[in-house]
């Protein structure tokens, strides 16, 4: 059943067709500078492969990772007139490349964005897990059906919370200690049944190829001839809310349609070699904590488990693939997506979406501002803001304003059905490609 219900999966297997992104760090040498990898302009980055042999915890850090500016490729007959997006005949195309480069955007977020402040990430870790257990013990004393499905609203809305703490650790956003990031990541993911370095290493890939149709990672368009091989039914339940909601557990196990691997098995495409005992690590913490819960339900009984954890589970899933979801898909204005030689890393970054999510801005930790994150994810989130406002007058049109939202953002259901209506596939052929309807659904 997990084959169909998902949006990252379908009823039948799928070929593979899609190339595997490239994860490795090429030609590194100690605290060395790698060769530029073989993706068209993606920016190269600097990675100690130095490991912490010595500490109690035996936890495995994330790679060093320096943030290199790229390079990008100047077209004078494709780029927009100036740099706020004006000019040409046929106005505004978010297709073309950008008049500015990524060193542009970089230089025009005041320099205090970049610095990470592990005590305040401390200190909203400290917050979320004291709301959740706060939660947890009331919902327990008053033990009330008027209350329990308010809990899980609140409760599933904080262990994406949780997520998200955990999402900056893993990249290095969280502080510049790469042990505490890796405590940090472990505890906070393993707590919500996600494993740390298995999704922290699939995510990387999706950051270093976003907006590209083939060698993104998550939520990346169909091409026409996978979509025609998929029958009916399976065609209606994979855009039919609430069932792509539902999709991140399946992803875990068996990733996107056309892909294989597991984020649980250290011998998957998705990891090299060197990459494999921080996947061990994780799929390790990963079932302490399903011990737990097993433990627990013995002890508590399963029916409150499931109301305590289970429910509330499930409500962080449909955060978190509602969220990724509307980052990538449901603007107004149809969004460019790339192959080929068209494809850069400024190019792929624009393409994504920043949304407003009224109360549940502070709460999720402006995980909504999501453009200057993808540009530049080393920005601790309590300073996207900031950098996101310093960044719009280079942007320009490439910045897409978000709607705002009332106290709840009721809106963005709207957009997310509509999406789900219309973008269905790209085409097959073309370096520039949009979502296409199929009429028949």
């Amino acid at each position: 059943m997990a084959s169909w219900v998902l949006s990252e999966c379908g009823v039948r297997p799928l070929p593979r067709v899609y190339t595997r992104p490239r994860t490795r760090l090429m030609g590194t040498s100690e605290m060395g500078c790698a060769r530029k990898p073989d993706l068209i302009n993606l920016p190269t980055f600097c990675a100690s492969r130095g490991r912490v042999r010595d500490w109690g915890v035996k936890v495995s850090a994330p790679l060093r990772v320096a943030f290199v500016e790229e390079e990008e490729e100047e077209d004078s007959e494709k780029i927009n007139g100036s740099v706020d997006g004006e000019g040409g005949e046929g106005g505004f195309d978010p297709g073309a490349p950008p008049a500015f480069k990524l060193a542009d955007v970089r230089a025009a977020i005041p320099k205090h964005c970049w610095v990470k402040d592990p005590w305040r990430s401390m200190s909203y870790v400290v917050r979320d897990v004291a709301v959740v257990f706060g939660l947890a013990a009331a919902a327990a004393y008053l033990n009330n059906w008027v209350v329990w499905p308010l809990y899980w609203a609140a409760q599933g809305t904080m262990f994406w919370a949780l997520f998200v703490l955990g999402h900056d650790c893993g990249h290095g956003s969280f502080s510049n200690d790469h042990r505490l990031n890796s405590v940090a990541g472990h505890i906070l993911h393993s707590s919500i049944l996600v494993p740390y370095h298995g999704w922290r290493i699939s995510h990387r890939t999706h950051h270093q190829n976003h907006g590209h149709v083939e060698n993104d990672e998550s939520w990346h368009p169909l091409s026409e001839k996978i979509y025609r091989s998929l029958d009916g039914v399976t065609r209606l339940l994979r855009f039919t809310v609430p069932f792509p909601m539902l999709a991140y557990p399946v992803y875990l196990w068996s990733r996107s349609p056309g892909k294989t691997g597991s984020h649980f098995d250290p011998n998957s495409d998705l990891f090299v070699p060197s990459e494999r005992k921080d996947v061990i690590t994780s799929t390790v913490c990963w079932t302490a904590m399903v011990a737990l819960l097993a433990g627990l339900s013995f002890v508590m009984g399963p029916v409150e488990v499931l109301k305590l954890y289970g429910v509330p589970y499930w409500i962080f899933v449909m955060w978190l693939d509602f969220v990724t979801y509307l980052h990538h898909h449901g603007h107004n204005d149809k969004l460019p997506w790339y192959r080929g030689k068209e494809w850069s890393y400024l190019r792929g970054g624009l393409t994504t979406l920043d949304r407003d999510y009224g109360w549940i801005n502070n709460i999720h930790h402006d995980i909504g501002t999501h453009v200057i994150h993808h540009l530049f994810p080393q920005i601790p989130h309590y300073h996207l803001i900031e950098a996101t406002e310093a960044a719009k007058p280079v942007l320009g049109k490439y910045y897409k304003e978000p709607e705002k939202s009332w106290p709840l953002p009721f809106h963005l259901i709207g957009a997310l059905l509509k999406s789900m209506k219309k973008d269905h596939y790209v085409s097959d052929t073309g370096d520039v490609v949009y979502y296409q309807t199929d009429p028949e659904l």
